[in-house]
């Protein structure tokens, strides 16, 4: 399967014979960066934030998956975990991670996740091959705790997202420290992440992104 990031929190994830998903397509005119116009036949939506659930973005028919449960659409198995974030019960708090499984291959969005899940919420997710985990804090993970989160979560393959870029607009950390707290150097980004059941990592791997202009 193919991952591919947008920018924010946004990636597309395609595999050949199933069903595309968008993850939390942004509003440009708030995060920066710049506009979006993508097809998928599923998106999921994290919470109700312009950062996140801006859906004119998205062209075409789709299902749309913005809350806990278990779903199968077009071969793609997934689970929606909803966490809060600093209010328990404002509705606009609530987060929702998500694991989409791509025949055996797992991927997890973490959403705007604030807070280090409870080990429940972490069981809940089963085994993730590929964690998409906020690192530059503001609504989301800051590094330190997005480090813990990764420890917990033991995935092959770690994307950051959710930090400053030179376009965007939204006042994050840079993605420098969260790659400090993991004890990694510098990272040459590549376009996408290419990824199967036989080139899985044993050992937990960072890889950043470059983000896809449309």
């Amino acid at each position: 399967m193919e991952i591919t990031w947008y920018g924010h929190s946004c990636f597309r994830l395609v595999e050949r014979g199933m069903a595309s998903v968008v993850i939390d397509p942004y509003n440009h005119e708030v995060i920066g960066c710049s506009p979006l116009k993508l097809r998928a036949d599923i998106v999921a939506v994290s919470h109700d934030a312009p950062g996140h659930n801006y859906l004119p973005a998205i062209k075409g028919k789709y299902h749309l998956i913005n809350g806990p449960g278990e779903y199968e659409i077009g071969g793609v198995f997934i689970t929606a975990v909803q966490t809060n974030r600093r209010s328990q019960t404002k509705v606009g708090n609530r987060n929702t991670l998500f694991v989409f499984d791509f025949g055996g291959v797992t991927v997890a969005h973490l959403g705007n996740l604030q807070r280090v899940p409870s080990q429940t919420k972490i069981e809940a997710l089963g085994d993730v091959n590929v964690a998409l985990v906020p690192v530059g804090g503001g609504g989301g993970l800051n590094a330190s705790k997005a480090a813990e989160v990764v420890s917990l979560l033991e995935p092959g393959i770690v994307i950051p997202m959710h930090y400053q870029t030179p376009d965007s607009s939204v006042d994050l950390e840079t993605v420098d420290k969260f790659l400090k707290e993991m004890g990694v150097g510098t990272l040459e980004s590549q376009p996408t992440l290419k990824i199967s059941k036989s080139n899985i990592p044993t050992e937990t791997r960072i890889v950043l992104l470059d983000r896809k202009y449309v």
